[in-house]
């Protein structure tokens, strides 16, 4: 199969799936312009801030993006890449960008508050908290794993003796010091936007030269050497500052700029992909079972593995939270949730489709375990792509680099998104009936104020991240597709409840219920397993094996509480009907 054949057979299936089934949603939803948005009726300058559309557009993208649907579809391409392929066209149509979607649309006719308060309208309080501890859970894997991966990009190599290998180093260094200076032309870019109201498209082509100009200073000059753990506790004090100041200071102009970066990554690699033609050399289909194992550890079986481990290239229950969390608070116009929702998920099935075809491209070395890591699997396959061009021959190593670096910023965006997010969890699972953020008095007051709801989330977000990537990564796939399922369930009860059609949400939930509970009994399986034998990961075993039995635990009972209400509003309709 040529991969610019399906490459191209994969847009125009995505392009039919935005232009055609979203339309028809929109219109079974009634979103309706003539509402006034809660970014406009609880304006506050803080979190609820109305956003021009190409920037609410780069904050969602950006933050939904991270390294899921590189990671993802790289790890699962150890099944072939038609179950790859398949999953990411249909997943993303009919499951994600429907989820994506929904969950924005719901969020916005519930003040902008998360998908907790949309249970809490059809389910009661009980099912909010319970859906809020099931969620940041959830996040604080999302924070732990992210915050890994950029450290990762961002640490320093050190020699047996302890000294820093400068050589080996310098393109980690160079990272780390692009990505503070991102940090800066962020700040100017929100203070120049949203405090002089100099116009949106001058704004957007100094950043845009000011990009280009960090990237320059970094490539040259980067004077931090530091280790993963410093990093970490670096990236604690950011992401602190970061969940708590006020959106357009840092969270909408960063994203915002950052979104360039994505779009350049996908252009370099569209570029790649028509000037190099190249052939999918990895098998179609290698079988049920994963006996490649290119790590060394192997997925398992194809189900339920292939549908968790591409995650956030077809379907991932963080992006409702995102949707509903920080989108649904800045969004100007209720029908802008059609291409924000539904669009930015699409845009992601597109990046997923290119992080298929470029570990095809390098296949020999990625079976052989040669190069394994999703980032240099992604950045090495488009970078020699790109190199097959005659004119951009020799750019093989740029390419590379910024690739890298693309991705990097990526992790970095959904990671301060994720601890914001999870601030807000924390906050609202405080709140009984009546209480506000305002209101609340006693030990209340102190878990619901937003510097001491951060500050745990962060030290736990980073003690955990501190373990390692790779022993988070897994369990975060499971957790965040059964979060998912639950988001599809709370927005199909919230539809019925105000007579809209929801019958699009029944087989994905049911699906991604059924996929994910299989995959953390097969967790469960395998830690009891490795506790019967010992060895020295015995406590983290211990750790995942809880964390797994509760978050089944806890989706089983939203579960159930959820189709009892999907139920009784179908009985209520028919009784209406013959009435």
């Amino acid at each position: 199969m040529n991969g610019l054949v399906l490459f191209l057979i994969c847009m125009v299936l995505l392009g039919c799936g935005y232009l055609f089934y979203s339309k028809w949603l929109a219109e079974q939803w009634g979103v309706d312009d003539s509402n006034v948005t809660p970014a406009h009726e609880y304006e506050d300058g803080v979190d609820y801030e109305p956003a021009k559309a190409p920037v609410l557009m780069g904050h969602h993208f950006s933050s939904i993006a991270g390294a899921g649907p590189i990671n993802g579809p790289i790890q699962a391409a150890v099944f072939g890449w038609v179950p790859v392929i398949l999953w990411v066209i249909i997943g993303g149509i009919f499951f994600g960008a429907v989820h994506d979607f929904g969950a924005l649309f719901a969020s916005i006719r519930h003040k902008g508050q998360s998908i907790g308060e949309v249970i809490h309208d059809t389910m009661g309080l009980r099912m909010k908290r319970i859906f809020l501890v099931f969620a940041y859970l959830t996040l604080l894997l999302v924070v732990a794993a992210f915050a890994s991966i950029v450290a990762s990009t961002f640490q320093a190599t050190f020699t047996k003796s302890g000294a820093v290998d400068y050589a080996a180093s310098a393109s980690n260094a160079s990272t780390a010091m692009i990505s503070l200076l991102f940090i800066v032309i962020a700040i100017v870019f929100g203070f120049l936007v949203y405090r002089r109201n100099v116009p949106l498209g001058i704004s957007t082509v100094i950043g845009v030269i000011a990009i280009v100009a960090t990237i320059a200073i970094g490539l040259n000059w980067h004077p931090f050497y530091l280790s993963n753990t410093t990093w970490m506790i670096v990236l604690g004090v950011y992401i602190m500052i970061a969940s708590v100041v006020p959106v357009w200071i840092l969270l909408q102009p960063r994203d915002y700029l950052s979104s360039f970066l994505l779009y350049f990554m996908m252009i370099v690699a569209v570029i790649g992909i028509i000037g190099a033609h190249p052939h999918m050399d990895m098998p179609a289909f290698t079988g049920w079972k994963d006996t490649i194992a290119p790590t060394g550890n192997s997925l398992g079986y194809l189900f339920p593995a292939l549908f968790v481990t591409i995650a956030c290239g077809a379907i991932s229950g963080f992006h409702s939270l995102v949707s509903s969390g920080t989108t649904a608070k800045q969004l100007d116009r209720e029908s802008q949730a059609r291409p924000i929702g539904y669009g930015a998920m699409i845009i992601e099935c597109v990046l997923a489709v290119i992080s298929t075809i470029a570990v095809a491209y390098i296949w020999k070395s990625y079976s052989a375990g040669e190069t394994v890591v999703p980032t240099q699997v992604f950045a090495g396959g488009i970078s020699k792509m790109v190199a097959t061009i005659p004119f951009l021959h020799g750019t093989e190593s740029v390419c590379f680099t910024m690739l890298v670096l693309a991705v990097s910023v990526f992790c970095l965006t959904s990671l301060d998104t994720a601890t914001r997010l999870s601030r807000y969890m924390f906050q609202e699972f405080w709140l009984g009936e009546g209480d506000t953020l305002e209101n609340v008095t006693g030990y209340k007051k102190i878990l619901t104020n937003k510097y001491v709801a951060t500050i745990i989330t962060v030290v736990l977000g980073i003690a955990l991240g501190l373990t390692g990537y790779s022993k988070i990564w897994p369990m975060f796939g499971a957790a965040n597709q059964l979060l998912a399922a639950i988001g599809l369930l709370a927005v199909a009860t919230w539809l019925g409840k105000v007579g809209k059609n929801n019958k699009m949400f029944f087989f994905p939930m049911v699906f991604m219920l059924i996929v994910t509970i299989t995959s953390l009994c097969f967790t469960i399986k395998g830690k009891i397993l490795l506790l019967m034998t010992g060895g020295p990961e015995t406590g983290w075993a211990i750790a995942l094996l809880c964390l797994a039995v509760v978050l089944i635990v806890l989706a089983v009972v939203l579960a159930i509480e959820g189709f009892k209400t999907l139920i009784s509003q179908s009985r209520e309709k028919k009784a209406n009907a013959q009435a």
